[in-house]
C-alpha cells in the first residue's frame, strides 16, 4: 500500500512540474512538502495495521480460562479423604471452568512426599492450592514458597502453627471434637472409670487438637475419671494400631473401662484389639471418623460413639474459598465446618445417616 500512494504522488509531482509555466513558486513548494509529510504517515500506519499480532483481536472466542486448583490430602486411601475429594469436585462444577487436580502421599506417614507433591504443583504453576498438612511445621516453608511465587493456599482438616502465608483454614473445631468424645465417654460410664486415650503421630495438628480437647475435659469436669494412658500413639495405619493398642490394652485390662482414638485407622485398629481380647462390648470406644466396620460395630453395641466431621463440606468449602479468594473476594480466616456424635441412639436418623455415609469420590 506504501508503494502505491507514493506512486501516485510521484505522478502528480510530475505533471505539476512539466513545463516552464508551472514553475513552483514557494508556496507551491510549502503544498508539496505538507503532501509529502501526509503521504508518510499514510504509509506507515498502513504497514502498523499489516503488522502480524496488531490490530483488533481475533474474533475467534477462546473461552474463559480453566483454573488449576490442586487439592492434597494428607493421604490418598482412608474413606475421610475420597468424601473430601467429592466435596471438591462438587465445587469445581458449580463454579464452572475449574479443574480439580488431586494428588497425595499414600499414606499418611509420608511428610516429605507431601512436600515433594506441593513443590511439583508449584512448578506447575497452578492457580491455588488446597492443602491438608501432614505437619504443622514442616509444610510452612512449602506454602511461603507458593505464595512468593504468586500461588494462593487454603488450609484445610489440620492447621499450621504459623498461618501467615495461608488465605483461610478450613477445617472441623478439632478441639471442640475431643471435648465431645470425653462428654459422651464420660456419659455411658456414668463419670467413674479408668480410660486410655490412643493418640495419633507426633506433629498432626488436628489430631492434636482432639487430644487435648479430651484430657483439658476429663481434667476439669469429670473427676470419677482416671486417664490410665495418653502418651501412647496408635500409629497411621489399622494394622500398626491394632498391634499397639492390644499392647495397651493387655497391660491395663484390669483396670481398663474405657478409650478413645481419635482417628479413622487407629479405631478401626482398637475397635480389632478390642474383639481380638475379649473386651468388645465390656470396655466403652469412642471413635473418630467412621467407616463400615466401626459403624457396624456400634450397631452391635461395641462402639459406643463416633465423633464425626462432614469431610465432603471441607473439600467443597476448602475450594470455594481458593476461587473466592482469586475472583479478589474477602474470606474469612477460619471457616468450621462442624463436628458431631453419632451414637447407638440416633444413627438412623436421617442427619446422621448422611454423616456416617459420606458420599465418596466416583459416587455422585
Amino acid at each position: 500500500m506504501n508503494a502505491i500512494l507514493g506512486f501516485g504522488f510521484w505522478i502528480f509531482d510530475c505533471r505539476e512540474l512539466s513545463g516552464a509555466e508551472s514553475r513552483l513558486t514557494a508556496d507551491a513548494i510549502s503544498i508539496r512538502n505538507r503532501k509529502s509529510k501526509i503521504q508518510n504517515l499514510v504509509a506507515i500506519a498502513c504497514a502498523v495495521i499489516l503488522m502480524p499480532g496488531c490490530g483488533p483481536p481475533a474474533s475467534a472466542e477462546t473461552g474463559p480460562k480453566t483454573l488449576r486448583i490442586a487439592v492434597i490430602p494428607k493421604g490418598t486411601t482412608h474413606e475421610f479423604w475420597k468424601s473430601v475429594h467429592a466435596g471438591a469436585e462438587r465445587a469445581a462444577r458449580e463454579a464452572r471452568h475449574v479443574e480439580i487436580l488431586w494428588k497425595g502421599p499414600l499414606l499418611e506417614n509420608d511428610c516429605e512426599g507431601q512436600i515433594n507433591v506441593v513443590e511439583d504443583f508449584r512448578v506447575q504453576r497452578v492457580d491455588g492450592i488446597c492443602l491438608a498438612p501432614l505437619d504443622s511445621q514442616a509444610l510452612i516453608n512449602s506454602v511461603k514458597a507458593a505464595r512468593n511465587d504468586g500461588i494462593p493456599t487454603v488450609i484445610f482438616d489440620s492447621g499450621l502453627v504459623d498461618e501467615r502465608p495461608i488465605v483461610s483454614y478450613v477445617a472441623t473445631d478439632n478441639y471442640r471434637g475431643g471435648v465431645l468424645a470425653a462428654e459422651r465417654l464420660a456419659e455411658v460410664l456414668h463419670g467413674r472409670g479408668g480410660v486410655i486415650l490412643m493418640r495419633y503421630q507426633p506433629g498432626s495438628e488436628s489430631t492434636e487438637q482432639r487430644e487435648a480437647g479430651f484430657l483439658d475435659t476429663i481434667e476439669q469436669r469429670y473427676p470419677g475419671l482416671k486417664v490410665l494412658s495418653s502418651n501412647q500413639y496408635a500409629g497411621t495405619t489399622p494394622e500398626i494400631a491394632l498391634d499397639n493398642c492390644q499392647q495397651i490394652l493387655f497391660k491395663y485390662r484390669k483396670e481398663v473401662n474405657g478409650v478413645f482414638t481419635v482417628c479413622e485407622p487407629n479405631s478401626t485398629g482398637m475397635l480389632r484389639a478390642l474383639e481380638n481380647s475379649g473386651l468388645a462390648g465390656k470396655v466403652h470406644c469412642i471413635a473418630f471418623d467412621p467407616n463400615d466396620r466401626l459403624i457396624y460395630g456400634m450397631s452391635e453395641g461395641k462402639v459406643d460413639g463416633i465423633v464425626l466431621q462432614d469431610p465432603i463440606q471441607m473439600g467443597y468449602l476448602a475450594v470455594k474459598t481458593v476461587l473466592a479468594h482469586l475472583r479478589g473476594e474477602p474470606v474469612e480466616r477460619r471457616i468450621d465446618t462442624g463436628e458431631y456424635v453419632a451414637t447407638p441412639e440416633n444413627m438412623h436418623t436421617p442427619r446422621y445417616e448422611a454423616l456416617l455415609h459420606p458420599v465418596q469420590f466416583g459416587e455422585e
